[in-house]
Parts: structure tokens; C-alpha cells; sequence
């Protein structure tokens, strides 16, 4: 395989399962998936959904900046809601994060996610 490194950062929630925040292979970063989880409590933040998702956002950055890039660098982000009825929602926050070309992009409409989450979102970055 080739030079594959696990990144990890305590600015984003500890995995809470058999899993990494992100693996590097190359220049290329699988991004795991986020939910709204404040890294200190390890708590679901709640409320208003733009709280939940900018909190994933949050911790994607984190995540992003820990592999030495920024949320610029994803070329692939796939959003997971158990309401597509939020789907507005996100395109709005998700305006605060990036900038053009955004990234290629799915939102997927699912039954449950962990912990009772409403959104959960991975990606996959580029370093050049």
C-alpha cells in the first residue's frame, strides 16, 4: 500500500467507533463522517439544525486543517439527513464554509444516524 498515515486531532470528536477521523494515502484524505458532536463533551450540539451543521462543518475543518489542508481541499463531500427538508438549510451554511469551485457533492436522505444525529457528513480531500 502505499505511504498511508492516520490523522487524528483532538479540535474534532474522537472516534466513537472501529474507525479513524482520516486516513492519508498519498495526497489524497479520506474523511470520515462528522456529526454534530462537540469535541470536548463528546455531546450532540442541539437546537436549530444550522447549529448541528455548522458543527459538523466545524469539525471537518478541523479534521482538514490536522491533514495540513482546509475545507477547500475536499473535492468530494457527501451529506447524510434524516429530513431533506434541511437540504436549504445546508446549501446556506454551507455558503459560510467554502468558496467556488465547491466541491463535487450528494445529499442523501436516511432513516437514523449515530447518536440520534439529524446530519452527518464525510468527504474526500486533495492536498496538492
Amino acid at each position: 500500500m502505499p505511504n498511508r498515515s492516520t490523522i487524528q486531532t483532538d479540535k474534532a470528536p474522537a472516534a466513537i467507533g472501529t474507525y479513524s477521523q482520516a486516513i492519508k494515502v498519498g495526497d489524497t484524505v479520506y474523511l470520515s463522517g462528522q456529526i454534530p458532536l462537540d469535541p470536548d463533551s463528546m455531546e450532540l450540539v442541539g437546537g436549530d439544525i444550522s447549529v448541528s451543521i455548522r458543527r459538523v462543518f466545524d469539525n471537518l475543518t478541523a479534521v482538514c486543517e490536522a491533514a495540513g489542508g482546509s475545507l477547500q481541499n475536499i473535492v468530494k463531500l457527501n451529506i447524510f439527513l434524516t429530513d431533506l427538508g434541511h437540504f436549504a438549510t445546508v446549501n446556506e451554511v454551507m455558503a459560510e464554509y467554502f468558496e467556488q469551485p465547491y466541491p463535487a457533492r450528494a445529499a442523501i436522505g436516511v432513516a437514523a444516524l449515530p447518536k440520534g444525529a439529524q446530519v452527518e457528513m464525510d468527504g474526500v480531500m486533495v492536498i496538492e
